[in-house]
């Protein structure tokens, strides 16, 4: 693992492999941990660069609020230490907002972007209540709404099949320092809509969604791409497809970045 300092503030990434770049961004209590298995995979072919996110993993926190915005420059930063100039883009469900904010402030940097359980439209004015809500039970039950929120992405036949699973990420997520969550909650809920990136087409899209979201409304979710030219591919599970779905994805992805 190596790190970089971004306004005074320690970001951890990982480089590996040789090839064309691909960048992947991990979502709301995760880590690039979640990546090994990808990471093992497209190392073959790629060079792969994942990234802990403001407040998450083994990156520390910046301030109060840790916009979108802020993120799409740590990645930025790492790309330009590594003399990257341009990179495929793949973000889990929070990381997809990071790589939307990302094409939208360095386009030419930007060469496919992946929406993984993920969506380029802003919060709903539910949403972001509910984000508010999550706030305040944070702050009163640290673990209890980690665990709670974890076992949430996935579709409800999937938190008994994969309880082994279910309980590693919720380890992971445990790590996360409380103001990282706070100051995530805070930046997703003030993200800006960025579905007009979608529908310039400005470069190839593929935006992968679960049937059975419990996060994501996926029939809300198809709205977005009409009339551009992404595509979509749909699994019949939740919101973590890199785990519900992993064998599938695998195939997706490496078809897309081919």
């Amino acid at each position: 693992m190596k790190t970089l300092l971004y306004k005074n503030t320690k970001i951890s990434y990982s480089d590996s492999g040789q090839g064309r770049a691909i960048v992947l961004l991990h979502g709301f209590l995760e880590n690039k941990k979640m990546w090994e298995e990808y990471v093992d995979l497209f190392t073959e072919k790629y060079r792969v660069i994942t990234i802990d996110l403001l407040g998450h993993g083994e990156s520390d926190c910046l301030g109060y609020v840790h916009e979108m915005e802020g993120n799409a420059n740590v990645v930025n930063e790492v790309l330009e230490r590594l003399k990257i100039e341009k990179a495929i883009i793949l973000g889990h469900s929070m990381g997809g907002y990071v790589g939307l904010a990302f094409a939208e402030l360095y386009p030419e940097k930007i060469q496919k972007l992946v929406l993984l359980n993920s969506t380029s439209k802003e919060d709903s004015t539910e949403k972001k209540l509910n984000r508010t809500r999550a706030i305040k039970a944070v702050k009163q039950n640290y673990a209890g709404f980690v665990s709670l929120a974890i076992a949430n992405l996935f579709s409800e036949n999937n938190r008994i099949r994969l309880v082994d699973e279910i309980e590693k990420v919720k380890e992971e997520a445990l790590k996360t320092p409380l103001q990282g969550i706070l100051a995530s909650l805070e930046g997703m809920k003030i993200r800006k809509d960025r579905e007009w990136l979608l529908h310039e087409n400005r470069f190839p899209v593929l935006l992968i969604l679960g049937k059975k979201d419990p996060v994501l409304n996926y029939e809300d979710s198809l709205s977005q791409i009409e009339d551009t030219t992404a595509e979509l591919v749909s699994f019949e599970d939740g919101h973590m497809s890199h785990i519900e779905n992993k064998e599938e994805l695998k195939t997706v992805l490496t078809d897309f970045f081919s």
